[in-house]
């Protein structure tokens, strides 16, 4: 076995384990930003949410915690915007822009390790409040915006980047990014909004180039039901995350609710023949609204009853709305 089996071989065992210990459904965070802004923060900034790296990182914080105390299994760094050419764009050194993309994934296991803490001086799993305190493996992911999102224009919803952007402008505005991210002691890294084949491309030969040995997951976003908001074909653009074997998920978020059940079956069963080559894929996806919850009974009866998925994901027909009210829950399982 190569190298590279080997390594992908470990990612899937690390995930099937995860995910077989929480049942065959993992529940994902949700939106950051929504909830930095109930805690008081401004983000009226090209920043967005990384903006409180620099000037409230204790609400940052503040917001994994919520999250866990809601029942999240894998919390998101606050990243998704944060890149070193827009921590330049505000004055800061380089060194600087790379400790505070580093600082993201610190806070996120700061976090953990405080849940964790409160977890062992509970009596119980559940506070007075509602509050789930049970100890549980919980990962943290590092969070991947796309250039879209660096631009603050609205195109990571477009995926139109101009006939100027090509793979490697894309790879190297990532590159560097990405191997920060990747040494900061995250257990997953997350590609998320992915607009377009071009820019899943690019992640996916970062992944190789740099010999990330983090695994990573892609998601992208539509706004048809049908492709990438874009205009590309959701299901080639699944088949780039799938050929790559670092690459241990592939799905949809920030996309109405209305259209996840059929984009999730495309996925699945579109790439059901590469998935039976290379092993186990994981599903995932991320609610864009709060308190769907006949979007997903009806993704829940889809997981129950489609033959071609794992017996392992049955387990998650106890899944519930465990983020409450503390904004958007998404999650991920194992097919």
């Amino acid at each position: 076995m190569s190298t590279v089996d080997a390594n992908a071989q470990s990612s899937s065992s690390l995930i099937k384990d995860f995910l077989h210990k929480c049942g065959g459904v993992a529940v994902i965070d949700g939106g950051f930003a929504t909830e930095l802004e109930r805690h008081g923060a401004d983000l009226n900034d090209p920043l967005w949410s990384a903006k409180c790296l620099l000037t409230d990182p204790h609400l940052v914080r503040a917001v994994h915690l919520d999250y866990l105390e809601a029942g999240a299994d894998i919390i998101l760094s606050s990243s998704y915007q944060a890149t070193i050419q827009g921590f330049k764009a505000k004055g800061y050194s380089l060194e600087e822009s790379e400790s505070l993309l580093k600082r993201s994934v610190e806070i996120a296991c700061e976090a953990r390790d405080v849940y964790y803490t409160r977890c062992c001086k509970s009596s119980s799993d559940h506070s007075t409040d509602g509050k789930v305190l049970k100890q549980r493996p919980i990962l943290v992911a590092a969070s991947v915006g796309s250039y879209g999102a660096y631009l603050a224009d609205g195109s990571e919803y477009s995926g139109e980047y101009g006939d100027a952007i090509d793979l490697k402008f894309l790879k190297d505005f990532h590159r560097r990014r990405v191997q920060l991210l990747a040494e900061s002691g995250a257990d997953l890294i997350a590609f998320e909004t992915v607009p377009n084949k071009l820019e899943a491309q690019a992640f996916v030969e970062l992944l190789e180039e740099e010999d990330i040995k983090t695994p990573a997951w892609l998601s992208f976003n539509s706004k048809d039901g049908i492709n990438v908001v874009s205009g590309d074909s959701l299901s080639e653009c699944a088949a780039i995350g799938e050929s790559c074997g670092k690459v241990l998920a592939v799905g949809i978020n920030c996309t109405p609710p209305r259209f996840i059940l059929d984009l999730i079956r495309s996925i699945n069963q579109t790439h059901k023949e590469e998935r039976n080559c290379r092993g186990e894929l994981v599903l995932l996806t991320h609610r864009n609204i709060r308190f769907c919850y006949t979007a997903w009974e009806h993704i829940r009866q889809f997981w129950a009853y489609n033959t071609c998925l794992s017996w392992t994901i049955m387990p998650s027909l106890s899944w519930t709305n465990a983020s409450t009210d503390r904004g958007h829950g998404a999650m991920c399982v194992s097919c």
